[in-house]
């Protein structure tokens, strides 16, 4: 099992960026795939961006264009570089663990407002 923390989220303006990372207890080479995940207040939770373990990433159309999945193995580390932040973008991210997302992370709150 993996324990997962996610840190980096908080107050932007519109336009604005923010990077979030996601660490693990335990080396993510060994892990298939790591996502990220966003619920909105009202809304399910969606997928954001995936890594595999080869480096495909795979983002949502909402965000192609404006968001960066990345990985560092040695930090056992994820990160979601988030640029030109939207109003709409405003959620809970979490990061996920594995192909059938086996483990979650508690989430960090990034709010996009004037």
């Amino acid at each position: 099992q993996v324990q997962l923390v996610e840190s980096g989220g908080g107050l932007v303006q519109p336009g604005g960026s923010l990077r979030l990372s996601c660490a693990a207890s335990r080396s993510i080479f060994s892990i298939d795939v790591m996502g990220w995940y966003r619920q909105a207040p009202g809304k399910q939770r969606e997928l954001v961006a995936t890594i595999t373990v080869g480096g495909s990433t795979n983002y949502a159309d909402s965000v192609k264009g404006r968001f960066t999945i990345s990985r560092d193995n040695a930090k056992n580390t994820v990160y979601l570089q988030m640029n030109s932040l939207k109003p709409w973008d405003t959620a809970v991210y979490y990061c996920s663990a594995g192909f059938s997302r086996y483990a979650w992370g508690q989430g960090t709150k990034v709010t996009v407002s004037s």
